[in-house]
């Protein structure tokens, strides 16, 4: 069974208390770095910012407590530094402490979904809870910011991408359906 996860498609890891103990080499490749360099490492290294790592990890933590499961596509960082769209499931083993262990699957989006315009930190925020669907008032209270707010970064992001609507953001954010 360890052949099965060494050579699985998709990147996989194991991790505890965020810490990655063990992962394939399909997750290690799509973030530049070999199975050797990323064991034992924090996933902290692997996200734009720290604060974004810990953003993820409150959202996590809450869902994995809730269903034993978190699902998100958000803005990573690979090796070089190049930041891409990542799709990532966990299962958390024991929902009462759920980064306890982990079970983690990465999914890189960067040939359907590339990040074609740098973002500040909270743009990244407000892009990725937008691509879900999630309302201004939703982002807000996600991100601790005013409705306001939100719309304000929306607008920067709509700038950005020059594009007029918030359906056409997310379009653009989304990429072609898969």
């Amino acid at each position: 069974m360890a052949f099965v996860f060494d050579k699985a498609p998709v990147g996989l890891c194991v991790s505890e208390h965020r810490i990655i103990r063990r992962c394939n080499e399909k997750f290690a490749a799509i973030f530049g770095y070999e199975v050797s360099e990323i064991e034992g490492q924090s996933f902290a290294m692997l996200y734009p910012t720290f604060s974004e790592f810990e953003r993820i990890g409150q959202l996590s933590q809450t869902s994995m407590r809730a269903s034993g499961l978190y699902s998100d596509d958000r803005i990573m960082r690979r090796k070089s530094g190049q930041l891409s769209w990542f799709h990532s499931v966990g299962q958390s083993m024991d929902p009462d402490v759920p980064f306890a262990v982990a079970v983690w699957m990465f999914e890189d989006l960067e040939a359907t979904r590339p990040v074609t315009v740098e973002l500040t930190a909270r743009e990244r925020d407000v892009a990725s809870l937008l691509v879900t669907g999630a309302t201004a008032k939703t982002i807000a209270r996600t991100l601790g910011l005013s409705p306001r707010t939100v719309e304000h970064y929306r607008t920067k992001l709509i700038n950005k991408y020059d594009v007029r609507t918030t359906h056409e953001l997310i379009s653009r954010l989304v990429g072609p359906v898969r």
